[in-house]
């Protein structure tokens, strides 16, 4: 598939509708097709891996196509030089999110920016660096304990952030640590009242949240 052709195929799935349901979950974009991520998906299995397509897609500057470069960029042809250029143009939570869970968790120079991005003024490069951290927590199934506890200072020092789309990262990456097993979950939930220490608006809506689901019946009978 090239590329002429995955414009004109995102070019026929635009729907006005979906749009405008896109602003309403917090998803604001100057410019979108407006398509649902199934279909994305669909059209990044047919493009498969293409670094010179994910770069016209990226510069094509719409929200779904940004999304779509990183289902079909290519490992190792992508470079710390272009992840630096591109993480300034994320613009909403969903391109963060899906930039993390399909691409930046196997892209060690990335994971190794995630002290840099935690501490930027920046709302969605500061986001990447909690929603990173809640991604590799999910898939990174051998990865040990330690792996983990070295983000803490870096959780705790962004709790009081009450942007929306940090504060709901930072949430995340604790909920997710404190899922992987009984040890961790514990240190989670003892995390987490810490930063309901901060006595911050940030800091009690995701330590409270954060225990909520820790604490939970659920969790705690999976995990035992």
């Amino acid at each position: 598939m090239e590329y002429e052709e995955i414009i004109k195929k995102l070019e026929s799935l635009r729907n006005e509708e979906n749009i405008r349901g896109q602003e309403r979950f917090g998803i604001k974009s100057n410019k979108s097709y407006g398509i649902r991520m199934p279909e994305i998906r669909k059209i990044a299995k047919e493009v498969g891996h293409n670094h010179n397509i994910a770069v016209q897609l990226w510069n094509q500057g719409y929200h779904e196509s940004k999304i779509l470069a990183f289902m079909v960029e290519e490992k190792d042809k992508f470079t710390e030089e272009q992840l630096d250029s591109w993480i300034k143009d994320f613009d909403s939570w969903d391109v963060v999110d899906q930039a993390c869970i399909n691409f930046l968790r196997h892209v060690d120079f990335a994971i190794n920016k995630i002290p840099e991005w935690a501490e930027s003024d920046e709302e969605f490069i500061k986001r990447t660096a909690f929603s990173l951290i809640a991604v590799l927590a999910v898939h990174e199934k051998g990865e040990s304990d330690d792996y983990f506890r070295k983000y803490y200072p870096l959780i705790k020092d962004a709790s009081c952030d009450n942007r929306n789309f940090v504060k709901k990262s930072v949430n995340w990456a604790i909920r997710q640590i404190g899922k992987r097993n009984l040890v961790l979950n514990r240190e989670a939930i003892d995390l987490s009242n810490e930063i309901l220490e901060n006595n911050c608006k940030a800091s009690r809506w995701i330590g409270k949240n954060a225990l909520k689901e820790l604490q939970s019946e659920k969790v705690q009978s999976k995990l035992t």
